[in-house]
């Protein structure tokens, strides 16, 4: 089965867009296409890569014209609330794909097919790579209509696209730790209905097959190796991916890299290759 991932990132590139590319081509049977108005970048990109260029204002204009009413987009951040969205406001990148999916560029990839197999394609609609709720930082959802237009099956999506304010829409609206702790959707009573409610809720009627496992490592555990496309932890757990939404902000890198290395550990502070 065909993938396809988009990631959109608006500002200058930041040093990890490096080690996600090279993470990238080492999957080969899956495309990644980058939105980003960062045209100065100049690192290699593997041939299952493509770049598309647009301003901040063209995709508020794109968003809006797709929607049928304006949305307010000021910063890359609030993006995150659209990710569910990417493949209705994206529908001619996904054409002829299987699945399409939402990544952030603040990871590095392991093997994905390792763990997103075609069995667990044929059998799943939504899939998150943890097992409490949906990761923002790597989703993936079956490329048909009622799927990809699942973020509209929340009562509040227009007003989350309409406010230029960060609802954490692509995930549980920060109720992470009742989700986490086993609560069901319909205890939790947030603000707005996330994609996670939206998903639980359609889940429980039978509409839609989602699938939820531990396939990610987060924080800033160490003891992380990255061979060659396999990502393992402590030698003994393989990993689909490491999120390095702590790491990037306390990173402390001695040297840079001239080339990618093929092999590297990744401790609680830097990447050493």
């Amino acid at each position: 089965m065909k993938i396809v991932l988009i990631s959109c990132y608006f500002g200058e590139l930041p040093w990890y867009y490096r080690f996600f590319l090279h993470s990238c081509s080492y999957n080969q049977t899956i495309d990644f296409i980058i939105v980003t108005d960062d045209q100065s970048n100049n690192s290699p990109k593997p041939k299952n890569v493509r770049i598309i260029y647009h301003t901040l204002e063209e995709i508020n204009g794109l968003f809006s014209e797709r929607l049928g009413f304006p949305v307010s987009i000021q910063n890359g951040y609030k993006l995150c609330d659209f990710k569910p969205a990417y493949g209705f406001l994206f529908y001619d990148l996904i054409l002829g794909y299987d699945f399409w999916g939402h990544s952030d560029i603040d990871v590095i990839f392991g093997n994905i097919r390792n763990f997103i197999t075609n069995e667990v394609l044929q059998v799943s609609d939504v899939i998150s790579v943890r097992p409490d709720y949906i990761t923002g930082c790597f989703s993936l959802f079956r490329n048909c209509d009622k799927v990809t237009r699942l973020f509209m099956q929340s009562k509040d999506y227009k007003r989350v696209f309409s406010d230029s304010r960060h609802y954490g829409f692509d995930e549980t609206n920060f109720y992470h730790s009742d989700f986490s702790s086993g609560k069901r959707y319909d205890e939790i009573h947030s603000e707005i209905e996330s994609m996670m409610h939206v998903v639980k809720r359609l889940e429980n009627v039978g509409y839609i097959r989602p699938y939820f496992d531990l396939h990610i490592v987060e924080g800033r555990p160490g003891r992380l190796n990255w061979d060659k496309g396999i990502l393992m932890y402590r030698n003994k757990y393989e990993a689909l991916l490491y999120h390095l939404v702590k790491l990037k902000h306390v990173y402390n890198q001695k040297k840079t890299l001239r080339t990618m290395p093929d092999t590297f550990s990744i401790t609680p502070t830097r990447i050493l290759a």
